[in-house]
């Protein structure tokens, strides 16, 4: 049998209802980890999905429903599972929203909306959690953000940019919070099977795959993998660092 790496450690993943999220759920959920699944909307579906990790892999899995853009709601997340009592190990800021536009017709509303949920929100949801993680002095917080990020891809302004927001609030919590027992990290995913092709072309989807080392796109859980070993204790001594995870884009 596989070793598990997370067991008797409590993780926080946000945007689970299905692609990366759902498979970092898994993937922590077959390490031995406890898991608070962070969904924007209940459904039967996502719940029964939940329940059968929960019962393969034997360890708790709970749904915990907001809206990244209702701070309220956030808080009222974050008061669930707190109400848990129990130490929280790790943060997986997955949630995330596409948005593709040349940068002369990227509109202020969707200017607005864009930075709302890939940075402002999970930048107020790690101040919270990191609060509780601050308790025990010890945890990981990891962040997806994306080869956008770092690359500057042309109709990728401002989603590119709020993902590079994300990327420097991260070394800045990792430098802040290192000698406080705090990892932070950023997974940066290249051209992944999610719903998120959606917003792309079929050209643009060939050419970028085309354009990888290994010429083929990412799967959910070549991102997941990278999540559960930064989330893991052999990467104890990485912090502050951004890992790639894009075939050699």
């Amino acid at each position: 049998m596989e070793e598990r790496l997370l067991i008797g450690k409590n993780a926080i993943v946000t945007g689970c209802a299905r692609g990366i999220g759902r498979s970092i759920v898994e993937v922590f959920a077959r390490n031995g980890a406890n898991v608070w699944a962070c969904a924007r909307k209940k459904s039967e579906e996502f719940e029964e999905t939940l329940q059968l990790f929960s019962e393969k892999y034997e360890i708790d899995i709970k749904p915990v429903y907001f809206d990244l853009t209702d701070k309220d709601q956030m808080k009222t997340a974050v008061r669930t599972i707190m109400s848990d009592k129990k130490d929280i190990d790790i943060l997986v800021n997955n949630a995330g929203i596409t948005y593709n536009a040349l940068f002369q017709m990227s509109t202020m509303d969707k200017i607005n909306e864009v930075f709302d949920v890939n940075f402002i929100s999970p930048y107020l949801f790690t101040q919270y959690i990191v609060k509780l993680m601050l308790r025990k002095k010890s945890g990981s917080v990891i962040n997806i953000a994306s080869s956008a990020a770092i690359d500057g891809n042309p109709g990728r302004s401002v989603y590119g940019a709020s993902k590079a927001a994300l990327l420097c609030a991260t070394k800045s919590l990792a430098a802040e919070l290192g000698d406080q027992g705090i990892r932070a990290n950023v997974i940066a995913p290249g051209i992944t099977k999610t719903e998120m092709l959606n917003s792309m072309t079929e050209e643009v989807i060939n050419q970028t795959v085309m354009n990888t080392d290994m010429k083929r796109p990412g799967v959910p859980n070549d991102i997941a993998n990278a999540v559960l070993f930064l989330a893991s204790d052999l990467s104890s001594y990485i912090t502050g660092q951004v890992i790639r995870v894009d075939g050699g884009m």
